[in-house]
């Protein structure tokens, strides 16, 4: 009975949470319990106009479908002569006729393009390929309905919008699922305590105390029982000198004190020693863009928990510090991801499209003007 024992409890496995590539290719032989659907921006006259435009201010759905179901694979890519196109066109994604999105960010920095421009990385949730071939693989299930909607809050219209979302339809209701969440937040800029230093390391900036996370910039706020999966940043330095010298702290279940706490920003995204001198990508965790340290430079950084998510019963609050004990001034704009019952707790206000695009801030310190 043993090798049935072990079959059944693989089979279960994999069939209730995401998958590594090997276990993609030792599930292949069992029999599925789904029908196979895609919804798309095809030409439904079979000619070869395959793209939809998006007026300004109009909203594109890209998927209206009822449940149960499970959203396996969303990819798009845009041609548009708005070059701020990756923070004006916003994707919201809404889960059993809810009121508000689970779903809420602009469709770059949901890909992890944080800073509005293209680059090409590979993880095992997210990927940028070539040329601009954006592609999502976290599952996401739901129980009666679905709708996925891109908007365009720019004032030029999107000239071609190409999509495939690929969902599978099951018979009946999935037991214990929760719904996929992904919430945009930035801090343009992140305000410091001070600009009065001239290196990270200095007396009183090094050696300040910050066990509480006061002032730490946040990735994301959940109300529920769910899982936190992974988070994607970008950074854009206001000043001089290395910008990840903060700490990630995780609050679970109402936590004073964070009962998860890292040892720096580069370490948290598990690279070392400032990330070294070029970009790197891995299934799990990557920098794929690495400025230098100073003013001006441009940072990207994600991590994915699909080993181990963090799980939080009643609440969670995921943060992270902005230089050791928030010293610094730099902007970050970040995408959280994780999982949990609904209702979620309401998200924060989306910032205007002219307050989401990144620049350079007078705050002052090293590097800086003011």
């Amino acid at each position: 009975m043993k090798p049935l024992f072990l079959f059944f409890a693989l089979f279960i496995a994999l069939s209730s949470s995401a998958q590594t590539p090997d276990e993609w290719l030792g599930s292949l032989p069992l029999a599925k319990d789904y029908v196979q659907k895609r919804s798309s921006s095809y030409d439904r006259s079979g000619a070869n106009a395959d793209a939809r435009e998006i007026a300004p201010g109009a909203t594109l759905t890209l998927l209206d479908a009822d449940g149960p179901a499970l959203v396996s694979h969303i990819w798009v890519t845009i041609a548009s002569p708005d070059s701020d196109h990756l923070k004006a066109l916003v994707l919201r994604m809404y889960w059993d006729n809810e009121a508000t999105p689970s779903v809420e960010a602009p469709i770059g920095d949901f890909y992890g393009l944080g800073l509005g421009e293209y680059f090409q990385y590979e993880s095992i949730p997210l990927s940028v390929g070539s040329k601009q071939a954006m592609n999502c693989y976290f599952p996401m299930p739901f129980q009666k309905h679905a709708k996925i909607t891109v908007t365009n809050e720019g004032s030029e219209k999107t000239d071609a919008f190409y999509f495939n979302i690929d969902y599978r339809v099951y018979s009946k209701p999935q037991p214990s699922q929760l719904y996929f969440h992904a919430q945009y937040r930035q801090a343009s800029p992140a305000h410091g305590w001070t600009n009065q230093w001239n290196n990270n390391g200095q007396p009183g900036i090094g050696d300040r105390k910050n066990l509480k996370g006061e002032g730490n910039y946040v990735w994301m706020e959940a109300t529920g029982r769910g899982h936190f999966v992974g988070v994607t940043m970008s950074i854009l330095q206001n000043q001089n000198d290395w910008w990840g010298e903060g700490d990630d702290m995780f609050f679970v279940d109402g936590e004073e004190l964070p009962s998860i706490n890292g040892t720096g920003s580069e370490d948290y995204f598990l690279g070392a020693w400032g990330f070294g001198d070029h970009g790197f990508s891995y299934g799990l965790y990557g920098a794929p863009v690495k400025g230098a340290e100073k003013a001006g430079s441009r940072t990207s950084v994600y991590r994915f928990h699909l080993d181990s998510p963090i799980t939080f019963t009643k609440s969670l609050r995921a943060t992270i510090e902005h230089g050791h004990a928030n010293h610094r001034s730099d902007n970050f704009f970040s995408v959280a991801y994780w999982y949990q019952t609904e209702p979620h707790a309401a998200f924060p206000v989306l910032p205007p499209l002219a307050a989401r695009i990144p620049k350079i801030f007078d705050v002052g310190g090293p590097g800086n003007s003011k």
